[in-house]
């Protein structure tokens, strides 16, 4: 029998065979997954958005009030953006199609859970293990190489997971309840890692308790967005979490983005101004005297 500790291996040997392993039947499993991902991607939203299993990672309160409540005022997601999520949808599909062309057992792909009245979606079940799939950078990979995922989780990957595992207790797919695992793929390098996670099934309900408090308020609380220097003028930013969040000039309404070469950075404090194109929160340029 397959066991998903072996899953890393045994794909990296595939990898190097060139036998025909890629078969008609691998094919359309993995043209499949990659249609329903994109498909979901660019459909249009007509339904006002809920709290989601794979929304429960920390965020700002007001972030979060507002993600609810007024959708319509979040930033438009930029085009390479969406490009971006794109090809993470073609790699966690890869990725998939990988694990069953090596023998290892997958089933329940994208089945709809629900915890608590949360509803969610998860991976799959590989050898009988609740197991998500993130395509990640080069950095993001050593966080789960080397297990400071656990207290660095910026993106709320392992409450998406605890989600996943709270909803999937029943099922007889699962044989293993206590733990659930995140194959992680380097989109830049191409290197794999499988990050074993303890389930936490008291942390998860109470996370799901204190967000739908937040939601049901009448009012956005208060931000709880971080903020660290920039540089050594006495500038200061948003913390990483923050500068994702399409609602950050919610929660600062006086936000200034300046266009470095390696990306946007954004300020709540400038002391002295960078020596970059500002850009307002439209995406037109700022032209300054």
């Amino acid at each position: 029998m397959s066991s998903i500790h072996t899953l890393i291996p045994d794909i990296q040997e595939l990898l190097t065979r060139k036998d025909g392993w890629f078969t008609d039947e691998i094919a359309c499993s993995f043209s499949s997954t990659v249609s329903r991902s994109l498909q979901a991607q660019f459909e249009p939203r007509e339904a006002r958005p809920t709290l989601r299993l794979s929304k429960l990672g920390d965020m700002c309160p007001r972030a979060l009030w507002y993600s609810i409540r007024h959708p319509e005022l979040a930033e438009k997601m930029p085009p390479w953006v969406e490009n971006k999520f794109s090809f993470g949808h073609i790699i966690e599909a890869w990725a998939i199609a990988l694990a069953k062309a090596s023998g290892h057992r997958v089933e329940g792909e994208q089945d709809e859970l629900r915890v608590d009245g949360i509803v969610g979606h998860r991976d799959c079940v590989l050898d009988g293990c609740i197991c998500d799939v993130k395509s990640v950078t080069s950095y993001g990979l050593r966080k789960f190489q080397e297990g400071t995922i656990r207290k660095d989780d910026s993106f709320g990957y392992l409450y998406q997971l605890d989600g996943y595992i709270c909803g999937s207790l029943e099922d007889p797919l699962v044989s293993v309840k206590d733990k659930g695992y995140i194959l992680a793929i380097d989109k830049q390098l191409g290197h794999m890692a499988l990050y074993e996670h303890e389930f936490r099934p008291e942390l998860i309900r109470e996370r799901i308790r204190d967000y739908r408090d937040i939601v049901s308020q009448p009012r956005p609380p208060a931000c709880t967005c971080e903020q660290v220097p920039f540089g050594k003028s006495g500038n200061v930013g948003l913390g990483v979490r923050a500068s994702y969040s399409p609602f950050k000039y919610q929660c600062f309404p006086e936000l200034r983005t300046f266009i470095y070469s390696d990306g946007p950075v954004y300020l709540t404090k400038v002391v002295r101004r960078p020596d970059v194109k500002e850009i307002d929160k439209f995406g037109q340029e700022v032209y300054t005297s």
